[in-house]
């Protein structure tokens, strides 16, 4: 086992993870060779396993295993690397990431900080900038609901990011910010952000290829990604357009109706939100959900049942064909005659589709019936294609 003076070590920088650890039950000697002789990436295995509460105990198993959990690439911080304490938790969890930081060696290629302990502190920017020094490849920051974290400027110094999730942060992108050349991941959580910086941001990540949008208020944008494979929209968009997304193959879009957007809706002579459809020609897989809030559903309805139902064939391409999409699903539908047009649509322009997935509304229990009647005799580009109809 390791001496003794290597355990006050660890006490010194984590008390309470000492306390816990026990006595040594084997030979020292034996337990030191055993341990010693397994080959090094058993031992990244091993670590790369536990926890980072667990990894750091193992400082005290022998002598060669001191600072193995100093050397790990990926951490990962949650409510369980701590006790909770009370009002003394948010103390003590500061101090364990500060004092594994900076014990820490080598790159650090994942860093995901999860906890609920934790809004804005401004140890988190010191966190930050010290990542931002050691070769950081994802990063992932999930804070608990209240104080928006502001993202420091440092953040946009991380050349080599591949992966970026945020949650619960205001992002604000300084002048001189040219992209992030490496990133392929980039998910927004209830993000305080501007249209235009989105914007840039994306456009700016010319490798990027899933993003994820999540808890977004009445935002209109253009989203230009050339290498984009996987979207996923959730929130109330106003104007949501596909410029340049030639390669997109999934796209899952989750609409909240408030009042406000479907007054939008109804005073708009177009709708910009469907015009990308013509511009995805490898979509294979295509998931939507609108979720109605008080007494924006009647407002809805009342709009789309006054609006022209050409308009799908009018709005998208006359040469419009979903080559690739295999499978579409939609929930939560309200059974308008503007809905019905679209899956008309769908199923009218897509040679290869296998699925079509539909679900109405619990709200509309009524027009159920007369909406599956309707459906069955949409007429089907693809021989294959199954209808299936999922009501409760």
């Amino acid at each position: 086992m390791c001496s003794s003076s290597g355990k006050r070590e660890l006490f010194f920088f984590f008390p309470s993870l000492v306390a816990d650890c026990g006595s040594p039950a084997l030979n020292s000697n034996m337990e030191d060779d055993r341990l010693s002789d397994l080959p090094p990436n058993i031992v990244e295995s091993i670590l790369t396993r536990l926890p980072i509460r667990e990894a750091v105990k193992t400082s005290i198993l022998s002598r060669s295993w001191r600072y193995k959990w100093a050397s790990l690439t990926k951490l990962v911080f949650d409510d369980n690397c701590v006790d909770s304490l009370g009002d003394f938790t948010k103390d003590i969890f500061v101090n364990f990431v500060t004092r594994c930081l900076f014990l820490h060696q080598g790159p650090i290629h994942m860093f995901k900080l999860s906890t609920s302990y934790l809004q804005y502190v401004p140890d988190i920017d010191q966190w930050i900038l010290f990542l931002s020094r050691n070769d950081i490849k994802e990063l992932v920051l999930e804070l608990g609901e209240g104080e928006w974290f502001r993202v420091p400027s440092c953040l946009f110094n991380c050349s080599k990011l591949t992966r970026l999730e945020l949650v619960n942060c205001e992002l604000d992108p300084p002048p001189t910010f040219k992209g992030f050349p490496n990133l392929r991941i980039l998910t927004l959580h209830q993000v305080l952000v501007a249209a235009d910086a989105i914007e840039s941001l994306i456009s700016s990540c010319p490798v990027l290829e899933n993003l994820s949008l999540s808890y977004f208020d009445s935002l209109a944008m253009t989203i230009s990604a050339p290498n984009l494979k996987y979207l996923n929209l959730e929130g109330e968009f106003k104007d949501i357009c596909l410029e340049n997304t030639p390669a997109l193959v999934a796209l899952s879009v989750a609409m909240y109706m408030t009042d406000d957007i479907a007054e939008h809706f109804e005073q708009s002579s177009s709708c910009k939100f469907v015009k990308f459809l013509g511009g995805t020609p490898l979509l294979e897989h295509l998931i939507g959900q609108i979720y109605f809030t008080k007494g924006s559903s009647n407002t809805v309805a009342s709009a789309v049942v006054t609006t022209d139902l050409d308009f799908w064939e009018e709005e998208c391409p006359s040469d419009c064909t979903f080559g690739q999409l295999k499978s579409v699903k939609m929930t939560d539908l309200s059974c308008v005659p503007h809905e019905l047009e679209f899956i008309k649509f769908i199923l009218r322009n897509s040679p290869i589709l296998e699925t079509m997935r539909v679900s109405p509304s619990s709200y509309v229990k009524d027009k159920t019936v007369n909406m599956l009647m309707q459906l069955v005799r949409f007429r089907r580009a693809s021989a294959q294609a199954e209808l299936i109809f999922e009501h409760e």
